[in-house]
């Protein structure tokens, strides 16, 4: 068995920058545990597989795995799955069965080797559990307490689809000051796959409104250089404390410059009488390499 796949950088339209993806293309014939194991050979934070859409009408079944385990829904592989098959059949929209649900994306191409997608959450954020204290939460991020928080902005526990803890921390020099303590963070983050979004508004930065990082040792990750499904459920704190009661706002956030891997991730929310109505994470993705998988044995 032989099979094509491409090596894309997503959030970002410049090559080597942005959050790493694998697409697997064609892979129908693979079972669960070679995706996993092809997921682990390339050991990147997501790798996609793309297979035939269980409706006819649907544009691909999508399957995501990062090297330990496989996820229902994860944001750069959405927009970078969007755009490969927006690119490869000339779609300004795609249809993408995903285990979290049915996801809509609009695909704009730039050129034959860059996109952008735009997609709408097929579950608004919601909250899903209780934030720690404030004393244990800045011990396992190397922090001080007085460093948690950020304007209104308190520690949530929200999910899209994947349950993340919600920190919001004092400024963007404390965001590049966090030195994890993996050794209490499973006890202090126990939820999902303790996956924890640290972030801060960047009022003096002209090109996005917040900044963010990412740490889920329980998907088999250390930092993530750009985290869409947890940017979709910031969108359930950042509704609840925008002036916005009815209308759209469009958000920026970067995340990865801590790790040389600058990437842009775009939000947007809708509101209606003060309810959130609507939630949607875009961003450019750039191909990077091509190549075969030989798996004849």
């Amino acid at each position: 068995m032989k099979l094509s796949y491409l090596l894309l950088d997503v959030f970002t339209t410049e090559r080597l920058r942005g959050n790493p993806l694998a697409v697997v293309c064609k892979a129908d014939g693979l079972l669960d545990d070679e995706m996993q194991a092809i997921a682990r050979e390339f050991n990147l934070s997501e790798t996609v597989f793309l297979t035939k859409a269980h409706i006819e009408r649907n544009t691909a079944n999508v399957r995501i795995f990062t090297p330990s385990v496989e996820l229902p829904f994860a944001g750069h592989p959405t927009v970078g799955a969007a755009v490969v098959l927006g690119l490869q059949h000339k779609l300004s929209a795609v249809r993408l069965e995903e285990k979290v649900g049915l996801i809509t994306a609009l695909v704009d191409r730039i050129d034959k080797r860059t996109g952008h997608a735009r997609f709408g959450l097929p579950h608004l954020p919601e909250e899903a559990g209780r934030a720690p204290e404030r004393s244990s939460t800045a011990r396992a991020l190397g922090l001080d307490p007085h460093d948690i928080g950020c304007g209104l902005f308190q520690p949530a526990v929200y999910t899209a689809g994947l349950i993340f803890y919600l920190v919001p921390v004092r400024n963007a020099d404390t965001l590049r000051h966090i030195e994890p303590n993996m050794g209490m963070w499973r006890e202090t983050f126990p939820l999902g796959h303790h996956s924890v979004y640290v972030y801060t508004e960047t009022p003096d930065e002209p090109d996005n409104d917040f900044a963010a990082r990412m740490f889920s040792p329980g998907m088999g990750l250390g930092e993530d250089p750009a985290t869409g499904s947890a940017a979709a459920a910031l969108i359930g704190v950042l509704s609840r404390h925008t002036q916005l009661s009815s209308g759209q706002e469009e958000i920026v956030v970067r995340q990865g410059h801590e790790m040389g891997r600058p990437s842009r991730i775009e939000l947007q929310l809708r509101k209606d009488g003060d309810v959130l109505t609507h939630g949607s994470i875009g961003g450019n993705v750039v191909v990077l390499g091509e190549g075969v998988l030989d798996l004849e044995r």
